[in-house]
């Protein structure tokens, strides 16, 4: 996605919203245990990744005796639809108000989410909590994962251009908790335990004004023969996941090329970007996002902020990022990234 220089869609305002359950790392280490006491040794041998996961507390919307029991894909998606629609309310409902907008200027809605499913789906239950027009534009988005939040943001930035005036209510929500799977003794799922929280942002996106920050260009690279790199494997009980303990190294040696070819093609170097807003997957991919950018010591202390704040709450967690950066930091273009299923690197560049 290149915007026209003479259309910038901008984010007008930006709102993130968890569920009221906190749950302490070293509480989630002492379940686990007890969940992976079957495989023993090779849970001892994992056992630093809660440690080494640079994350102090998450947020849930299932307390911790829930993840000692069996549930249904129907228990589930109950706990997905009724706690999606508490979450989606809270973080859209600010944005109107931010933006100096009513609810009825609001022309199409986005909804980005993976970690459950919906029909009708989320757009359309947060027409009928907002009260949004009837007229609305609907887009539902599924499958992208942790990249689904700057794939998203790029989807609708180029919505708004193709349709000026039209305001935009982009909504991505991650319930990551609600996929946890007893019976699942997978190394991936014990790594998803010291990992996953549960979060949503949503912002107002048009190209009818000089408020907030532009989107000025967005793109991503899948890199082939990469599907089973991460993912779910849907199971009867709901979705198992599928890790790569690869990730950190494929940073390491793929995501430099798919960035600079992504740069090239926009026109910017990256000596160009105040700041990197990544996703923060996890504090090894953090570091390995410093060493393949070459980045000062601290470049990415807003991400590492969030990920022992909130933990990885899937596509939703840039925009926590980004929310930080927009109130810490000075001007400057940003370098929003994230890497998701496919295997896919997603970018978006905001500048003020």
């Amino acid at each position: 996605m290149h915007t026209n220089q003479s259309i910038k869609p901008r984010i007008r305002a930006l709102a993130t919203a968890v569920p009221a359950i906190i749950l302490d790392q070293a509480d989630v280490e002492s379940l686990g245990q007890r969940l992976f006491a079957a495989r023993g040794a090779t849970f001892e041998r994992m056992r630093p990744v809660y440690a080494n996961a640079g994350i102090d507390e998450r947020y849930s919307c299932v307390d911790l005796d829930w993840y000692t029991q069996e549930h249904s894909w129907r228990e589930r998606s109950r706990l997905y639809i009724e706690n999606a629609r508490k979450l989606t309310k809270q973080a859209a409902g600010e944005c109107p108000e931010q933006a100096g907008l009513a609810p009825d200027d609001i022309g199409g809605i986005a909804v980005v989410s993976t970690t459950g499913v919906a029909t009708p789906s989320l757009d359309a239950l947060l027409i009928e909590d907002m009260g949004l027009r009837r007229d609305i534009s609907r887009l539902p988005v599924f499958g992208l994962g942790c990249a689904g939040g700057v794939i998203g943001l790029n989807r609708v930035a180029e919505l708004a251009c193709g349709a000026l005036g039209k305001k935009w209510l982009f909504v991505v929500v991650e319930l990551c908790g609600l996929t946890f799977r007893r019976a699942d003794l997978s190394n991936s799922n014990i790594v998803a335990t010291a990992l996953f929280g549960d979060g949503a942002a949503a912002m107002v996106i048009d190209s009818d004004t000089d408020t907030g920050p532009a989107i000025i260009c967005g793109g991503e690279h899948t890199w082939p023969g990469s599907l089973d790199v991460m993912g779910w494997q849907m199971q009867d009980d709901g979705f198992g996941v599928l890790f790569s303990r690869d990730i950190p190294d494929l940073v390491r040696t793929s995501f430099g090329n798919a960035l600079a070819v992504f740069l090239n093609n926009a026109g910017i170097s990256l000596s160009d970007i105040a700041e990197i807003v990544p996703h923060p997957g996890g504090a090894k991919v953090l570091t390995a996002l410093e060493e393949t950018m070459r980045l000062p010591i601290g470049s990415l202390d807003n991400a590492r902020e969030i990920l022992r704040q909130y933990g990885n709450m899937s596509a939703a967690t840039v925009f926590f990022v980004l929310q930080r950066s927009l109130r810490n930091a000075a001007g400057g273009r940003r370098l929003l990234s994230a890497l998701g299923p496919g295997f896919t690197a997603a970018f978006s560049v905001l500048e003020p």
